[in-house]
């Protein structure tokens, strides 16, 4: 594309473009070919509302094109809330609105996603067809709109689908089985929640609070393996949601045939009466046994939530706790390494020729075990700092300081174990040796095994390459 041209769309100059023209005159015919990107996208960017109308006097088929992000000009000038624009572009054709991007988003999506309310109410106006469309995981304008916490453009969104008569939008699921209710659930977005389960707003029950997403779980599920709050969970119940496993058992037949319940508003009676509860109240209903909520299923997913997961814990939070547990470990192996308990690595008895010789031998055993578990347990620990903490500040003093540790851990056994008869020591410091080196090479042999065989093969497929004949 002309250097000249980008320029005047980037400043909106609608004089030199069509300067340029006078002299190329097939110039913005040509500037598709150049790249994917025209001046029609470069003025919707930079939010140039009269430069717009005249690329499109001229070449109203830029509309329809999409650059190398996968964006059009109105999917632009959507998520950029332009509404002049988003108004002109509309005029070439209302069918943009189902032009679909990268991974199938259409302009309501990015709409949405920056919580444009205007530019919304302008794009469903010009085409109603487009409230329908999914994203390529399956996302809808609502679930959008809740990932990127636009509330405000969420109730929009639903006030329109209720005005239109699109409640089945309302339950739709994405790639992963998941509703917008179980998206809120999962979020702990509290105002979704509360405006979703509304009997005013929601007044023929259309919400499914049981749906089961692809892992099997309904939205109080999901709460539940997010840690649960006590909150929405009594919402959720009040509009009667249920486990799935609650769901499935012999004594809910009825539901098992049907994993699906609308939402049921709560009596006047019971809304005041949980309005009326003093906190004193609230805390003596907490700690009451609930068969629904102390159920197996619900202890199953509180245990998950403490449980690693790959999709939910970051790497940063996963290294933290490591050092945490691994600092804690190395701390009582040390201490009990230099100051063992009584009755451990003692002062040798005398020689004593009636003792029994199975006594004897458990005493040691029990010696040795201690050793060689507390000296593995410290060592272990040692290697964990070690290898969270490669490439932080300070490497090499770190290093030193854990090293130091470790030989003052050898020096105070070796201490303990000089007091022993011959035998034993040798074979306390035969067992100390071996906890010191095994998790150190359990982590590197491995590594050093595979470079090692990379090299050999490396080596042999040269060996058997054939000269080639001319």
């Amino acid at each position: 594309m002309d250097r000249r041209l980008i320029e005047a769309a980037q400043t909106g100059n609608v004089q030199d473009l069509q300067n340029l023209i006078k002299e190329y005159a097939l110039l913005l015919r040509a500037a598709p070919l150049a790249g994917s990107e025209t001046p029609l996208h470069i003025a919707c960017i930079g939010g140039h509302t009269d430069f717009v109308k005249e690329v499109l006097k001229l070449r109203p088929e830029f509309a329809e094109e999409l650059n190398q992000d996968g964006f059009s000009p109105l999917h632009i000038a959507s998520g950029n809330g332009d509404i002049q624009i988003v108004k002109e572009l509309l005029q070439v054709n209302c069918f943009l609105c189902l032009i679909k991007g990268k991974e199938r988003r259409i302009p309501l999506h990015y709409a949405a996603i920056k919580g444009r309310i205007h530019v919304i109410h302008e794009l469903l106006s010009a085409c109603s067809e487009s409230v329908g469309n999914v994203t390529g995981r399956g996302e809808t304008i609502l679930h959008l709109a809740l990932k990127n916490n636009q509330f405000e453009a969420f109730e929009f969104l639903v006030e329109y689908l209720i005005r239109s008569n699109n409640w089945e939008i309302l339950n739709k699921k994405d790639h992963q089985g998941d509703t917008i209710l179980h998206l809120a659930v999962s979020r702990k977005q509290y105002e979704v929640i509360n405006f979703m389960l509304d009997k005013n707003v929601f007044h023929e029950g259309r919400v499914e609070v049981n749906s089961l997403n692809n892992r099997g779980f309904t939205p109080i599920d999901s709460l539940l393996s997010e840690g649960g709050d006590r909150e929405i969970e009594d919402m959720l119940k009040a509009a009667g949601a249920r486990a799935a496993a609650d769901l499935q058992s012999p004594q809910n037949g009825a539901l098992s045939d049907n994993l699906v319940v609308t939402t049921q508003s709560p009596s006047p009676f019971q809304s005041r009466r949980a309005r009326a509860q003093s906190p004193s109240e609230k805390l003596l209903h907490y700690f009451k046994f609930d068969k629904l909520r102390d159920s197996p299923n619900e202890v199953r997913n509180t245990l998950l939530y403490f449980k690693f997961q790959v999709q939910r814990d970051s790497p940063s939070a996963t290294r933290n706790a490591l050092l945490v547990v691994a600092a804690l470990i190395a701390t009582v192996t040390f201490q009990a390494g230099v100051t063992p308990p009584s009755g451990v690595l003692d002062k040798p008895n005398q020689p004593n020729p009636d003792q029994n010789q199975a006594a004897i031998f458990g005493s040691h055993a029990t010696s040795y075990l201690f050793l060689f578990s507390n000296s593995l347990g410290l060592t272990a620990s040692l290697s964990i700092i070690i290898y969270l903490t490669g490439g932080f500040p300070f490497q090499r003093e770190l290093l030193i300081s854990i090293f130091a540790m470790m030989s003052t851990y050898g020096f105070s056994v070796s201490g303990i174990l000089k007091k022993q008869r011959r035998e034993k020591e040798v074979v306390g410091y035969i067992l100390l040796t071996v906890a010191f080196l095994l998790p150190f090479l359990m982590r590197w042999l491995p590594t050093c095994g595979k470079m090692a065989w990379k090299k050999c093969n490396r080596r042999f497929s040269k060996g058997n390459l054939l000269p080639v004949e001319h």
